[in-house]
Formats: C-alpha cells, sequence, structure tokens
C-alpha cells in the first residue's frame, strides 16, 4: 500500500499530517511533528527543517536518517529481513515459548470491531507494565482502531485462550514493509507465552503470503519505553538496524535546550515518573543532546553495543 493511505488513517483520527519533499509529518504532540511512515529513512536538508519548523510554529522535530548525517541521536529499528521464519530460526528459549503459547493459544486474524472493543484492557496493561499509563486513553484507542476500517492493508491479529482475547496486534503493509504499530497483551497470560505465538504466528504468516518480497518493521527505538519492550522482539529474531534518530527544536527554544534544561526535566521525572509528558520531553532532549555528538562519542544503545 501507499504511504497516503496512512495519511488517511491518521487524518481520521484527528491529526494534524503535513508533507515536505523527504517526508510526511504528524503532529503526535503539541507542536511537535514525527516523520512517518515509521521505517522510512530520510535526509531533509537544513533549510526544509527549518521552513518545518517555522511554517508550523513547531517546537520540535523528529526523524530517522542516515548513519552518515552529520547529526542525529544513534538508534535502531527493530526489523527482520529475513526471506524465510521458522521455529529453526529462532533462539532454544523463543521455539520453547511460541510452542507454550501455541499449546494454549489460537491466533487468527481479527475484526478491527474486535480490536476496538476488548483490545483496551489488553492495551491498558501492556501501558501499565510500561509505566506509560497516562500515554493513552480508551476513547483515543477506540478512534484509532476504528479510523481503520476500510483502508486497504491495514491488519488485525489476537491470540485467544479458550475465546478470550488475551494478546493482540495492528498492523499496516506500507511500501515494502509490513509494519507492526500496536502490539498488546494482558499481563496475566504473559508467563504463557502468548506474545511470542502471536508474533510467530503473524510475521511467518505475512513473509508465506507475500512471498518473502517484504521486510517486517515493528518499530523505532523509543523515547520513553523501557529498553525491555524491544529486547522481547529482538529474542523472537528481530535485529537492530542501525540509524541515527535527529531531534531539531525552533530556533525560538533551541537555546534553552541545554545539559541545564535535561537535568530539570530528569528532576521533575523522578518527582512524578507515571508522567507521559515529561517522559516524553525529556526523552527529546535526551536524544538531542546526544544528537549533537559525533559518532565516536555517543553511547550505542543496547542492542547496538558490541558483545
Amino acid at each position: 500500500m501507499t504511504p497516503e493511505v496512512f495519511v488517511e488513517w491518521l487524518r481520521r483520527q484527528g491529526y494534524k499530517v503535513i508533507k515536505t519533499p523527504a517526508s510526511y509529518w504528524v503532529e503526535v504532540g503539541p507542536r511537535v511533528f514525527q516523520a512517518f511512515p515509521y521505517h522510512w529513512v530520510v535526509s531533509p536538508g537544513e533549510d526544509e527543517i527549518g521552513k518545518l519548523l517555522l511554517d508550523e510554529k513547531a517546537l520540535a522535530i523528529r526523524y530517522s536518517t542516515l548513519q552518515t548525517s552529520h547529526a542525529g541521536s544513534l538508534s535502531y529499528h527493530v526489523v527482520l529481513d529475513k526471506k524465510q521464519y521458522t521455529l529453526k530460526d529462532l533462539p532454544r528459549k523463543a521455539r520453547y515459548d511460541v510452542k507454550k503459547g501455541l499449546s494454549v493459544a489460537s491466533v487468527e486474524p481479527i475484526p478491527l470491531s474486535l480490536l476496538s472493543s476488548e483490545g483496551w484492557s489488553l492495551r491498558r496493561d501492556t501501558l501499565a507494565r510500561q509505566g506509560r499509563l497516562d500515554a493513552e486513553t480508551e476513547k483515543n484507542w477506540h478512534r484509532l482502531c476504528l479510523s481503520a476500517n476500510g483502508l486497504d492493508g491495514f491488519e488485525a491479529w489476537g491470540a485467544f485462550v479458550q475465546g478470550k482475547l488475551v494478546a493482540a496486534l495492528l498492523a499496516i503493509l506500507c511500501d515494502d514493509h509490513f509494519c507492526i504499530l500496536y502490539h498488546q497483551s494482558l499481563t496475566e497470560y504473559l508467563s504463557f507465552g502468548v506474545n511470542n505465538a502471536l508474533t510467530f504466528i503473524v510475521t511467518s504468516d505475512v513473509l508465506n503470503r507475500l512471498d518473502n518480497q517484504i521486510s517486517v518493521f515493528y518499530g523505532l527505538q523509543s523515547l520513553d519505553a523501557p529498553y525491555s519492550v524491544d529486547k522481547f522482539k529482538f529474542r523472537m529474531g528481530y535485529t537492530a538496524k542501525p540509524v541515527r534518530q535527529r531531534v531539531a527544536f525552533h530556533p525560538w527554544v533551541n537555546p534553552l535546550m541545554n545539559k541545564t534544561s535535561h537535568m530539570f526535566l530528569r528532576g521533575g521525572l523522578r518527582l512524578r515518573p507515571d508522567s507521559s509528558t515529561l517522559s516524553k520531553a525529556e526523552g527529546l532532549l535526551r536524544f538531542y543532546l546526544q544528537g549533537r555528538m559525533p559518532l565516536s562519542e555517543q553511547t550505542p544503545p543496547p542492542p547496538l553495543r558490541a558483545k
């Protein structure tokens, strides 16, 4: 599917979406824009960045760019570029967890309406585990699920235990990538391997169904979610594709973005650890400050560190 389907989905949810020569951008927070589709690696020029910030009165923008770019925090995309995906391709522990999950759960495509109505309890549990309970609302969840109705390329999948939805995901086929956008599950069923079963079945089905002509994108390094979120994906055979994530601030606020303001943000986050707004702001500033350093002086994220 084309990126315009992604654009339509976001606009149906009420998001502001704009287009520049290098990318599409969605306003993910008040005057904060994120480049999308999220698997794109783009290289907007400085004039384009400046125009975007000034025209939209944006406080900040964020996008994934090449490792050879002059700025940006060393980061990664979680991807699977293999042309086959079987149990034999997984580490021993992951194989065991998939088999355990499939022994208790069935995995199948589900209607978007079911994801909307029964998926929020799964999503809420997932956000709570990640310490981001205030990051999303039930109303927004219903809207994002139902906004995909009738749009080509969207798929919802669920894992069921005795008829109960215990894990689910929402994905979109965009360009030559199958992008998993949201994956959630009930905490009480984690030990049964239901997430492993869901990821395995969906990944193998997509590669087989689409003749192995695509890559699977499982997200980019988060500003604030714990690394454990991605660690699960790596155990399931996905890999970290190195990129740089660049954050740029409006010229008027740029002088205020420094180590001192970062220290104050971190202090506020210690006082209010459940604040999604503070957590996102701290992540933006952290990525910005590290992104100004030469790559040789940056601390790589865990999956990119030499073993």
